[in-house]
């Protein structure tokens, strides 16, 4: 896909596109996306303590919400709906700073917060959350609404999606891509028979999962990214709630309900190619909804060949705009200030340090004989002379102590801490760290 750019400009952080997608003219349909944003990210706790999951800081610039953005954006949709509800502020103001288009020309990144509108309850589930914003889709009057999560890291060329579902005569399609049986019980696991129709679904089976019955170990999983035709979406939904107001969610409720009596197609999301990737780094997508898979996330992006590209300039991937100064490395009369198969960000100062295999958000301050290894590290943080940072995740702001050790002494770190189960030490935001 190529993306012809008529003009972008940049004030205050704010970016302003008009732009038209040259693959988005292979079909003449009038496409609404919703991002589901307002869950609470529980497993992601303490990062979704204080913001919500798609708001958490992701590979240094970034917030997670940019991804899923991205690709709409770059596949040429520039009607976008974000659902919000538990612990929007950060998220709002991200997206309000960094996601301005231009809404003379039709085009919006708009956030919605729950506003019950059917009822006196919060979003019950992802189809509760589009039940009680059904008026978005009525008065847009869209050909077909595009419902995906907002807490993934990926790149999808979404025209690709959309040619499948029209292709099929879909009235419903679902991205889906393969995962170990082991993996199987975290998603929703599907059936399909040889034309790619739905003929069997079940939400995170505790046991037996339905293998793909040409690649054993493997089930097809959902990813959560749905393609409805616009008014099948609505009346189904009007006649499912009407029916049973307790159906609130996509997988537990509407997919079961739908796939044996109507055209539902999934979409192999492997098949996906986004212009300038590489093979190796086809068809990667992470559900980043645990520490350990969002720590494992960033530590991809660190790699010398890394398997999710941040540096694709086919598929530019925008965020906001920090305005800060570039990273800068200093010696002194011992030690040099260096990073390897690192990730550092604008307005980091590495003065005398050492940084491997780690991410470094902006403003980040790495002193004198200080080590920082296999690290995630938001915005803001200061790393004091001679302290030492193994395996952990660092909130904004923490200031670590010189000569203070984390990620060397788990028994300690978990008493203090916060630690995974594989390991990983997580700061929470506002820790105060006393000296050795």
């Amino acid at each position: 896909m190529v993306i012809f750019v008529k003009k972008i400009s940049i004030q205050g952080g704010i970016f302003y596109i008009n732009a038209m997608s040259s693959s988005s003219r292979r079909h003449d349909k009038n496409i609404l996306c919703m991002i589901m944003a307002g869950g609470q990210g529980s497993r992601l706790s303490p990062l979704t303590r204080d913001r919500a999951k798609p708001a958490v800081h992701f590979g240094g610039i970034y917030r997670i919400i940019d991804f899923v953005l991205n690709n709409f954006i770059n596949s040429g949709v520039f009607k976008i709906k974000i659902l919000t509800q538990f612990k929007s502020d950060s998220l709002n103001k991200h997206v309000s700073a960094a996601w301005s288009l231009n809404p003379s020309t039709g085009q919006y990144v708009d956030l919605v917060p729950a506003q019950m509108r059917t009822g006196n309850d919060w979003y019950k589930g992802t189809s509760d959350a589009i039940f009680q914003n059904i008026n978005l889709i009525t008065d847009e009057r869209p050909d077909l609404v595009a419902i995906f999560g907002g807490d993934h890291i990926y790149k999808m060329d979404v025209n690709q999606m959309v040619d499948f579902h029209v292709s099929h005569q879909a009235q419903l399609t679902v991205a889906a891509i393969p995962v170990p049986v082991k993996e199987a019980h975290e998603f929703g696991i599907i059936e399909v028979n040889d034309d790619g129709r739905m003929i069997g679904f079940e939400e995170k089976p505790k046991q037996n999962p339905k293998q793909i019955p040409w690649r054993s170990g493997w089930c097809l999983a959902s990813m959560g990214n749905y393609l409805f035709s616009s008014k099948f979406l609505v009346r189904q939904l009007l006649e499912i709630h009407h029916n049973n107001p307790k159906a609130t969610d996509f997988g537990h409720n509407i997919l079961p309900y739908l796939y044996p009596e109507y055209p539902v197609y999934v979409y192999d999301f492997t098949t996906n190619l986004v212009k300038g990737e590489l093979p190796k780094t086809k068809g990667y997508w992470k559900d980043v909804g645990t520490l350990d898979a969002f720590y494992e996330a960033n530590m991809d992006i660190c790699a010398p060949e890394p398997v999710f590209d941040l540096y694709n300039e086919a598929w530019p991937i925008r965020t906001y705009n920090w305005n800060r100064p570039p990273a800068k490395f200093s010696s002194n009369t011992e030690n040099q200030g260096t990073a390897v198969n690192s990730v550092v960000s604008a307005g980091c100062i590495i003065n005398g340090g050492e940084v491997i295999h780690s991410v470094l958000s902006p403003s980040v301050t790495v002193q004198k004989d200080a080590l920082v290894e296999d690290s995630i590290i938001f915005p803001g943080v200061t790393i004091a002379p001679g302290a030492k940072i193994r395996r952990a995740i660092i909130e904004k702001d923490i200031h670590v102590p010189a000569g203070f050790e984390i990620g060397y002494n788990l028994d300690r770190d978990e008493a203090m801490f916060h630690l995974t189960e594989s390991g990983v030490v997580v700061l929470a935001k506002d820790t105060v760290i006393k000296g050795n």
